[in-house]
């Protein structure tokens, strides 16, 4: 009997462990479904997620290709607009007259700097502007900003100096250029007194170390990494009404990336902020050996007579060229292609200059009527090409081709003093 008991417990303990064992198991399965059916929810979400992304992605690069491509056509009306202003002042005969055009060129200005930085900034983005690496001596970068920039930092009561160098680096000049314009800019507005220093030192290695100083406002502690965001704008000097637009040093950083260059800075609240940007140096083999200075001094002179012929598409553009140019007594003719361009030699005899736009219409650039007139003149008549379109092959191209070149828009007095060079 006792064995009998046993028996029918051991049974009824193995049926209670099956009945148990298939009751995991359906648990399992049920869970392993509800699993399966929220993963199969999280891809889905995460496959829409994607393409939403794609989608934005698509949307950013297109519009960043359009801002790239369209640079040339945003700056004609601009440009236009700074040749009929400069002509506009030069006739002016009230005191009234001169301030109010003078206001519409300041606001001119503010303009041309906003779309200028929009569109580079577009063009990094959508790798359009490319840095193009070659050997450059810092001293012929540094001689122009100091040119540049001198009249503009002694109007403010500051001091400023650029020290001189002999450092031979790899880099692309344009775009080196561009990123010193803005850290100078910047030094400047933020300073309101002392001075700016630009200095070239040895740097780690076979580098160059440009260094941006100024003894201006310094940069909080807190605000070290916002300074490089779009449209931060640091806190100005007292009564300092010359706003800037908070993309200085966001070109700055996406230009030093493309260069492939190191940017570093170092301030102090109320004393000062240095930037500095490090660049190669050239290899020595590489290091031109200085040549002899051919070109004459800069002449200030005006242009009074001179023959100048205008090749422009733009009826606007060649307008107000046309009106500027006449008010500095030259004698003027005007044209749209380079078969007209051809046709004016052929009928009234060479130019002294021709001032033409790079975009032509119909495949034709201003090189070509550049070309032809020379051919037709049987010399090499000066020439400067312009453009809205800042990329280094149009460079290359332009300096190829024995010619100035000058960006839009073009500010009238370079453009004088550039004519005045060249007709000398």
């Amino acid at each position: 009997m006792d064995r009998v008991e046993r028996s029918t417990d051991a049974h009824g303990n193995a049926y209670s462990l099956f009945q148990t064992a298939i009751n995991l198991d359906l648990q399992v399965r049920a869970r392993t479904e509800e699993l399966t059916a929220v993963l199969h929810r999280l891809e889905l979400s995460n496959e829409e997620l994607r393409r939403a992304k794609e989608e934005a992605e698509q949307a950013n690069l297109y519009k960043t290709r359009f801002l790239a491509a369209a640079g040339h056509d945003l700056l004609q009306p601009l440009n236009a607009a700074r040749l009929t202003v400069s002509a506009l002042t030069e006739v002016q005969t009230t005191e009234e007259g001169s301030r109010l055009a003078g206001q519409v060129d300041r606001a001119l200005s503010s303009i041309e700097d906003l779309l200028k930085t929009l569109l580079d900034i577009s063009q990094l983005d959508a790798g359009v502007l490319k840095a193009e690496t070659k050997t450059v001596q810092l001293q012929e970068i540094l001689s122009a900003l100091a040119s540049d920039f001198g009249p503009i930092v002694a109007k403010k009561g500051l001091a400023f100096r650029v020290r001189p160098t002999t450092a031979v680096v790899r880099t692309d000049p344009l775009l080196l250029r561009r990123v010193l314009q803005n850290l100078i800019s910047n030094a400047i507005r933020y300073t309101p007194a002392g001075g700016v220093l630009v200095g070239v030192r040895p740097g780690p290695g076979a580098a160059a170390r440009i260094t941006v100083a100024d003894t201006g406002i310094g940069i909080p502690p807190g605000e070290h990494e916002l300074i490089f965001e779009e449209f931060h704008r640091g806190h100005l000097p007292k009564g300092d009404g010359s706003a800037g637009l908070g993309l200085g040093l966001a070109i700055v950083r996406r230009m030093v990336q493309a260069l492939g260059h190191r940017l570093s800075f170092r301030s102090k609240e109320g004393r000062g902020t240095a930037f500095t940007v490090t660049v190669p140096l050239a290899a020595a083999e590489d290091v031109p050996v200085p040549a002899q200075e051919t070109r004459a001094a800069l002449k200030t002179f005006g242009v009074a007579d001179a023959k100048v012929l205008v090749v422009e598409n733009d009826d606007a553009v060649r307008s107000a060229t046309e009106v500027l140019l006449a008010r500095w007594s030259c004698r003027v003719s005007a044209t749209r292609t380079v078969g007209e361009a051809a046709d004016l030699v052929g009928s009234d005899g060479p130019p002294d200059l021709v001032l033409a736009d790079y975009h032509l219409d119909n495949g034709e650039t201003g090189l070509d009527a550049i070309e032809r007139v020379r051919q037709l003149a049987g010399r090499p008549v000066p020439a400067v090409v312009v453009t809205a379109d800042g990329g280094a092959a149009i460079a290359r191209r332009v300096r190829g081709a024995g010619c100035e070149l000058m960006q839009k828009p073009v500010k009238p007095a370079e453009l004088r003093a550039l004519m005045a060079h060249l007709l000398g």
